[in-house]
């Protein structure tokens, strides 16, 4: 496929692993590494005008620490922005990009373990630009239970105080890796705070039952608090076989649509995260292919908002207005 269309149509992708890659290798570079599925000239290729960019601590490195996560800070800062983008932190900051043309990134951390349970180094988080925060990752950390551990628990007395952290900062939360219990305390929260949280890179459990995915009333759930999900581009969070191409993603969409959440809809690859990718969408680069994809099956407002426009309405409400 040409990327013409797909070009015509800004884009923006919640989630990928860019910053934990660089951290285990020094030598990769952001700017056209062909190693990286995201890059500064992959961007380009397929449209994407917002990358938001998860600091997720490998379990190579040992113990989750603060120090690992301000590592990928400083990559973030030395190795991104310095090649091109724009640190995205404010909605001016957003608006200011967009206006200028230039793409952008923002950070996120993918589990609250490398906090230590230090609610100082959320702060200190927020300070240098995180805006999002996954709770947890698969398993159980300080803060709550993830959606692999067996005894499938919520959220420590810990935990909860963090939540009210992040809603006191600012912080946007993610549910993507949360224990289902863990998902419905915070949703009776942020309910009661009116604060709507996201699931970054999650699909649909009905039409794919894996446990990363969201069940029917958890879509719902987020819907109702004009939250947002991330339609992920994991093969076997998509569909179980041995080769998944973009077409598969059209029922997950087709689900959370038929649930009301065609509003709620915007995308989170993991690129960077996954070893195995989707047949035509093996990087950001790619993105034209589902652009063209979606236009030949939906109206064409519906797919700018999936493609940019649920998740930009989203940051602009949601993001501090200013420094």
């Amino acid at each position: 496929m040409s990327g013409g269309i797909g070009l015509a149509y800004k884009i923006v992708d919640f989630h990928c692993d860019v910053l934990s890659k660089m951290q285990m290798d020094h030598n990769l570079d952001f700017t056209r590494d062909p190693r990286l599925d995201v890059n500064l000239e992959r961007m380009g290729q397929g449209g994407v005008e917002l990358q938001c960019f998860a600091i997720y601590l490998s379990e190579k490195l040992g113990k989750p620490q603060f120090g690992y996560i301000l590592d990928q800070i400083d990559l973030f800062r030395q190795k991104v922005v310095r090649s091109g983008l724009a640190a995205i932190t404010t909605v001016e900051e957003l608006d200011k990009a967009e206006k200028a043309g230039q793409p952008g990134g923002l950070l996120s951390v993918e589990g609250a373990d490398g906090l230590e349970a230090n609610l100082h180094y959320l702060k200190l988080c927020y300070e240098r630009g995180v805006r999002c925060l996954g709770l947890t990752w698969n398993f159980a950390n300080w803060a709550a239970d993830g959606i692999l551990e067996p005894q499938g628990g919520g959220f420590t007395p810990q935990g909860v105080e963090l939540v009210q952290a992040c809603h006191q900062l600012g912080i946007i939360l993610d549910v993507s890796h949360l224990s289902v219990k863990g998902f419905w305390e915070l949703a009776e929260v942020a309910e009661e705070a009116g604060k709507p949280f996201i699931a970054s890179h999650s699909n649909a459990y009905r039409v794919c039952p894996h446990a990363r995915n969201l069940r029917d009333d958890q879509i719902r759930e987020i819907i109702a608090l004009d939250g947002r999900i991330g339609i992920t581009f994991v093969p076997w969070f998509v569909k179980k076989a041995p080769v998944v191409t973009s077409s598969d993603i059209l029922p997950h969409l087709e689900h959370i649509c038929s649930l009301g959440g065609e509003r709620s809809i915007m995308f989170g690859s993991d690129f960077d995260g996954i070893e195995s990718h989707i047949e035509d969408l093996r990087h950001v680069g790619q993105y034209a292919n589902l652009a063209e994809l979606l236009l030949r099956h939906y109206p064409e407002d519906l797919v700018k908002g999936w493609l940019s426009g649920n998740v930009l309405s989203f940051l602009r409400t949601w993001l501090p207005q200013t420094k």
